[in-house]
């Protein structure tokens, strides 16, 4: 139990570490201060757990009472700054890094509410919270449109990554290497989404799309 507990915290770590990079460079880029930078890094970061905390009565939330994600927003926030351009050579920075940290946070969403003792449902609904609750928050407040609110094939990715996470736990198949492939199966959907254009299908009246299309 204990050994499962420090892979879900490594997880949640690493997810912040990774969130908070996507966070500060998405900052950087609209010539924000260093204040700025680090609010918009710890809001993208822990903003979803955060959330998530408060629903399952993890109280107070660990993004906020555990030193080591502040330290990991910190590290991952100067890093960008110090080395933004080693960080832009990435294509799509921003992307890349959003789409591990979605992964990263599906994952250890859901099993901690799991381990807080609530059912598949409520943990896969958290798993999803938890992985795009920071993203919204920041494109909120950087003035853009959140990715959930497009045709992108974002929130639908963390989804299928907490449903695999969550499934394997009640079916009683989990493994140790079980949180890892339900990571890389959702940052895996996510950057083939991006790479392919793979794209939600929308439902618009196409009567009034071929109405304003005739001369």
């Amino acid at each position: 139990m204990g050994e499962e507990r420090s892979l879900f915290l490594l997880l949640d770590l690493s997810g912040t570490f990774i969130f908070a990079i996507s966070g500060a460079v998405a900052a950087k880029e609209r010539n924000l201060d260093l204040f700025g930078i680090l609010a918009i890094s710890f809001v993208v970061a822990c903003g979803g757990g955060i959330v998530r905390d408060v629903c399952i009565g993890a109280i107070p939330p660990a993004g906020l009472a555990n030193w080591n994600y502040l330290a990991a927003v910190v590290a991952a926030a100067l890093t960008t700054i110090v080395g933004y351009r080693q960080v832009r050579r990435f294509r799509n920075p921003v992307l890349l890094f959003d789409a591990i940290g979605l992964g990263l946070f599906a994952v250890s969403g859901a099993q901690k509410a799991l381990s807080y003792g609530h059912n598949a449902e409520v943990a896969v609904l958290l798993g999803v919270l938890t992985a795009v609750g920071g993203g919204v928050v920041r494109d909120v407040l950087l003035v853009r449109v959140p990715l959930i609110l497009q045709r992108e094939i974002y929130a639908s990715a963390a989804l299928v990554g907490a449903v695999i996470q969550v499934a394997c736990e009640r079916l009683g198949v989990a493994k140790p290497w079980t949180p890892w492939v339900a990571m890389f199966i959702c940052v895996g959907l996510r950057l083939m989404s991006l790479r392919f254009k793979w794209h939600l299908p929308t439902f618009g009246d196409r009567s009034k799309r071929k109405i304003s299309s005739d001369p």
